[in-house]
């Protein structure tokens, strides 16, 4: 068995999309008004291309230079330096080019009475040398119930129903002391660097408010905002729509939030006890009219429907749009669920957990913009060639066509 070099087509084939990606949605520009500026030699831009296209490589830098494939004009300490970079603001970069991406070439392929969502969740980052690992943490997953070492990867997303694009996120690290196993650097609170570790000790619902703040100070913007009960309670909720967007959630079922129903404060316990039921073929079980918040009430409506999981349960979502249809609630409440396979193709094609060893927190927070960055230039080839392939055949593609050809 004998291996030549890949086809030259097929390796321009990959550069072309990269650098199309690129030239169009002026990544280079982006990343200068987000700090990410060369002090002296390799431009970032060339950096960040080729952290970007390594995915579809199938090798690491290290392994590119042991086998002598590596032809980049940088060294390995340049590339690091560009990721451990304190200066480079990651979270303004994915959020402008989200923007970018969505008022230039989404919302024009979409009908205007289509609407959008941003869509807020977390997954598990995981990370096995967390003692060493910055402000690496005991996190408790709410999937298996227990605690695990690394972070909380709170994501903002936005849709439109068919693509989704992922705007901007958060490591987070406990936000107490004694759950925090790695190490914490101090950084002066007025720079990126301590704006950034500050936010990560931050609680989620906190936040989450931070990364909807900073999408929309970029120009991005959705008719609703989707989360399930882990972040749903009525301090936020009302903070959402005072930025003037609706809200569609999952609620707690606790008997520590109360809703103003009939004149009364009762639990979403209490109101389903006190209401009769839909029968039938019905979608939902119950809808009521509610005000949500103690300051300042807004009003809002509660569906209560099956849990398809648990016939004798319930689940109940709350909607501060009160002019919404109960199956439109449920509806747009589904599209939360892009989110879900958003975390999964990342995880398992585009390499979040495995690829980055670094033990800095800013070196991370890189690696995960550029793997962002890596979902959209794949949502984009599939939205815009009207690919009926999903994300992981196209994933597979680009794999296929950077590949050699052995004989």
């Amino acid at each position: 068995m004998s291996s030549i070099p890949q086809n030259h087509s097929d390796e321009k084939a990959l550069i072309d999309c990269v650098q199309r990606f690129f030239s169009k949605h002026h990544v280079g520009k982006l990343l200068a008004r987000s700090n990410g500026m060369k002090e002296k030699g390799v431009s970032p831009v060339s950096l960040f291309r080729y952290k970007l296209s390594n995915i579809f490589v199938g090798r690491s830098m290290y392994m590119q230079q042991q086998t002598g494939s590596f032809k980049e004009a940088f060294s390995k300490n340049t590339f690091y330096r560009f990721l451990n970079s304190a200066k480079t603001n990651w979270l303004r970069f994915t959020s402008l080019l989200a923007a970018d991406i969505v008022n230039h070439d989404i919302k024009g392929l979409t009908n205007d009475s289509r609407k959008n969502v941003f869509i807020i969740d977390d997954s598990l980052f995981n990370r096995t040398s967390c003692k060493k690992t910055e402000l690496g943490s005991k996190v408790f997953d709410h999937t298996d119930m227990r605690f695990k070492k690394g972070f909380r990867m709170l994501t903002l997303s936005w849709s439109d129903g068919n693509t989704l694009i992922p705007v901007n996120s958060c490591l987070l690290a406990s936000a107490k002391d004694t759950n925090i196993i790695g190490p914490v650097k101090n950084f002066d609170n007025r720079t990126l660097a301590g704006k950034r570790r500050k936010l990560a000790q931050t609680k989620a619902p906190e936040a989450m408010m931070a990364l909807l703040d900073t999408a929309l100070s970029v120009g991005l913007n959705a008719d609703y905002v989707l989360f399930d009960s882990w972040f749903s309670n009525p301090v936020q909720i009302t903070a959402i729509h005072s930025k003037g967007m609706d809200v569609i959630a999952m609620i707690k079922k606790s008997s520590w939030i109360k809703y103003s129903y009939g004149g009364k404060q009762l639990s979403i316990k209490e109101i389903y006890s006190k209401n009769k039921k839909r029968h039938g073929r019905s979608k939902y079980l119950l809808s009521v009219d509610v005000m949500v918040g103690k300051e300042t009430p807004i009003p809002a409506k509660i569906v209560c429907v099956r849990n398809k999981s648990n016939r004798k349960d319930w689940l109940a979502f709350i909607c501060t749009d009160t002019t919404l249809s109960e199956e439109e609630i449920i509806r747009v409440y589904g599209k939360r669920w892009q989110i879900e396979v958003f975390f999964k193709t990342c995880k398992s094609m585009l390499n979040l957990i495995g690829e980055c060893h670094s033990l800095s927190y800013d070196a991370l927070t890189a690696h995960v913009a550029i793997v962002f960055t890596r979902y959209m230039l794949l949502a984009m080839e599939q939205r815009q060639n009207e690919d009926q392939r999903t994300l992981g055949e196209l994933f597979l593609s680009l794999i296929h066509i950077s590949e050699p050809t052995r004989l």
